[in-house]
């Protein structure tokens, strides 16, 4: 069962409504053929000769086809994979005025029933403005191809010589039906558009992260070897220029070259410190400011905690990093749960769990859990992470009473 439901569990919101939209216009092709195709064969009364009625059948059906093709070549335009197919718009344009111009005629000159001559232009009218609406991206474009459409027919009815009412009747029935589709598909090519919006602006966020948090690590080490390097190049040169006069205070020079490097070490080794070892109460808030502006609904829960050892606190950071980032990566996540929380013994657990899970890893896993393996290990902790019941995903660290043995609770 998981195999035949994975197709669609494992794709993305964005995924999952491209996907409904995209199929729910290749149904529209056989909507095409079976409502309005048929039209020429049906009735109580119809007399149309059955030669005539297969070709408009035929129409019908070339016209279906098209327009379901310019339809998906739309939706890869709406989704920003190709360019607008303005030549594949204008053959629709030109076949759909072509076969309702053929009915007409057929109409005019009695070869087609006055009873499937309506059903038959209001087909190709109202499915054709509604392919030609996608291709579109702005509403007051749109808003002009159902009275063009109507007006068009009711032109060619009157041109004709038909009956006022005929006109009065054709231009109502394409108006409406037309207006009818152009605003479905014009709100599903709306809708479709938003939602990959977000989803780009998703990944665009967890981007943005990890270039702040770069930037932030290279500004803190410019910071610190900035000065120092400068003066170490300075007091070098000077260093050379007094060896070459033979000067006793080159010596001098370069004790002090060493000291600044020896205290240059030191600082850098703080900054990557400081940068590796992750404060567990800024990554919780952190986590939660994070993931609730991507839209999630997220709850933390750390507040009875005691407080923690620096390197528990490190390790467990490091943790709440790398699950934050998973959330946001991966799956399709609308909620998560982060509770951080320690037991009579002494032991501290955390745990991370969020719904929209995968039920199989879309590619080979990465080095991230690894290596949190690695960091919780030194500490004695363990580290359990997989899908649960109810289509969630669970992050489980643990890290034993004898590595926390602090019990002042957090403020």
């Amino acid at each position: 069962m998981s195999k035949l439901t994975g197709w669609w569990k494992n794709r993305s919101s964005a995924g999952k409504v491209e996907l409904y939209t995209r199929w729910s216009f290749h149904f529209f092709v056989l909507l095409e053929i079976v409502s309005f195709g048929l039209v020429a064969f049906t009735g109580p009364e119809n007399d149309t000769p059955r030669s005539l009625a297969l070709t408009a059948f035929l129409v019908i059906c070339a016209h279906s086809v098209i327009v379901g093709f310019l339809s998906s070549r739309a939706l890869d335009f709406v989704c920003g994979r190709r360019e607008r197919p303005v030549a594949l718009a204008t053959l629709v344009t030109v076949l759909t005025a072509a076969a309702v111009l053929l009915f007409l005629l057929l109409r005019r000159f009695g070869a087609l029933d006055e009873s499937a001559a309506p059903g038959l232009v209001m087909g190709v009218s109202c499915f054709g403005c509604g392919s030609l609406v996608l291709t579109m991206e702005k509403v007051r474009h749109m808003k002009y191809v159902p009275p063009v459409a109507a007006s068009g027919t009711a032109v060619i009815v009157a041109a004709l010589g038909l009956e006022p009412d005929e006109i009065i009747g054709y231009f109502v029935a394409v108006l409406v039906s037309c207006a009818f589709l152009s605003f479905t598909c014009g709100f599903s090519g709306w809708l479709l558009r938003t939602v990959h919006e977000l989803d780009r602006a998703r990944e665009v966020q967890a981007q943005l992260a990890v270039a702040e948090e770069r930037l932030r690590f290279g500004r803190d080490l410019h910071d610190v070897m900035g000065r120092n390097l400068a003066v170490i190049a300075l007091k070098s040169e000077l260093a050379v220029q007094l060896a070459r006069r033979e000067r006793p205070e080159a010596v001098e020079q370069m004790i002090e070259v060493q000291r600044i490097a020896r205290e240059s070490q030191r600082e850098v080794r703080d900054v990557v410190r400081g940068y590796r070892e992750a404060d567990l109460a800024v990554e919780l808030e952190g986590a939660r400011g994070v993931l609730t502006a991507a839209g999630m609904d997220c709850r933390v829960d750390f507040e009875a905690v005691p407080r923690l050892p620096a390197e528990v606190q490190s390790a467990l950071g490091w943790v709440v990093r790398e699950a934050t980032t998973n959330v946001l990566r991966h799956g399709d996540a609308q909620s998560c749960a982060i509770r951080l929380t320690a037991s009579e013994e002494g032991s501290v657990t955390l745990v991370v769990e969020n719904d929209g899970a995968p039920e199989a890893p879309a590619g080979p896993p990465g080095s991230g859990l690894a290596g949190l393996r690695e960091r919780l290990a030194v500490l004695d902790g363990t580290l359990s992470a997989g899908p649960v019941d109810g289509g969630r995903f669970r992050l489980r660290a643990e890290i034993p009473a004898s590595r926390t043995d602090r019990l002042e609770t957090w403020a």
